[in-house]
């Protein structure tokens, strides 16, 4: 019964999300002020945002494509915002947790119920996570793009180097556990960290590796580290920071309405088609690319600062 409440929770996240983005999408579209930080009218970033709509709606596919398989979406599609020059950097944040909510419903969908895992636990991970990215979020809508900048640099960075942990079978990543569930102060560990992890999602660092390598540590067994990791992101992003960043309107309108679609199809697609795919290869090469995006965003902090 558990698992389809959370199951049917997904699908209330998916509609409330659609909903408060296509409301504030009209609300903003119809607001003749410019913004402060983008210096342009709501239709006119609109306009701006539809140019790259091809290259938004590619990303978007192919980085809940790779998520559905546990790389993470909000790495490569991090670099790939910033490579094609698609998002502008102060609203990378807020339409990587916007857009990719629908897509991470649909996985935390899908994989609840793959494995018996204690439902205790992924309850108290999961509302965790959420507590943690409301909080985070309010803060990081109000940062200019030299804060977002940084911020992404740093994320990016750590993440990378959990990726390259992970796809080297070292540090937790190396270890083999079989419970199910946690108890006493592992289940403490996993909600604090858990937590922190929901927080820092909202500035780009995906929590997908992090929290696989937190079931490692805490003996978990590494099926569990799916419904945990998927649920944690599809709750947070949909009852908690993406809201947020919906409210403040710090997201691409366009882009997040792509990534919510054509992501959505990228997961089906994962999960009903691929058998065998060589994700070791394909996280060494996303791992690359994060390293050399945590620098693009490092220089243009220094060089630009909070310019555009």
């Amino acid at each position: 019964m558990a698992m389809y409440i959370m199951k049917g929770l997904c699908i209330v996240g998916i509609i409330l999300n659609v909903a408060l983005m296509l409301k504030k999408n009209k609300e903003m579209r119809a607001n003749p002020a410019k913004d402060e930080v983008i210096g342009m009218t709501g239709e006119e970033m609109w306009q701006e945002q539809k140019k790259h709509r091809i290259a938004t709606a590619i990303i978007g596919f192919f980085a809940n494509f790779f998520d559905t398989l546990g790389i993470g979406s909000f790495a490569p599609s991090s670099a790939a915002f910033k490579m094609t020059k698609s998002v502008d950097d102060v609203l990378v944040p807020g339409t990587l947790n916007v857009g990719d909510t629908v897509p991470v419903c649909v996985e935390a969908f899908l994989f609840f119920g793959i494995v018996e895992m204690d439902v205790l636990t992924l309850a108290l991970m999961i509302i965790a996570s959420v507590a943690g990215s409301i909080l985070m979020a309010g803060i990081v809508s109000k940062f200019d793009r030299k804060k977002v900048r940084f911020a992404m640099f740093i994320g990016l960075f750590l993440l990378a180097t959990i990726m390259l942990c992970k796809v080297l079978g070292v540090g937790p990543f190396g270890i083999v556990g079989e419970e199910l569930g946690l108890r006493g102060i592992k289940l403490i560990i996993a909600v604090v960290v858990n937590f922190i992890l929901g927080a820092l999602m909202s500035i780009g660092v995906g929590l997908y590796a992090p929290c696989m390598a937190l079931c490692a540590l805490l003996g978990l067994n590494v099926s569990c580290a799916f419904p945990a990791m998927m649920g944690s992101c599809a709750y947070l992003m949909a009852f908690g920071n993406g809201p947020k960043f919906i409210q403040e309107g710090r997201y691409d309108m366009y882009a997040s309405l792509m990534q919510a679609l054509f992501g959505a199809l990228g997961v089906v697609c994962a999960y009903v088609f691929v058998k065998n795919l060589p994700i070791a290869t394909l996280t060494k090469l996303v791992v690359i690319v994060v390293y050399i995006t945590s620098f693009l965003f490092l220089r243009d902090g220094i060089k630009k600062g909070s310019a555009a």
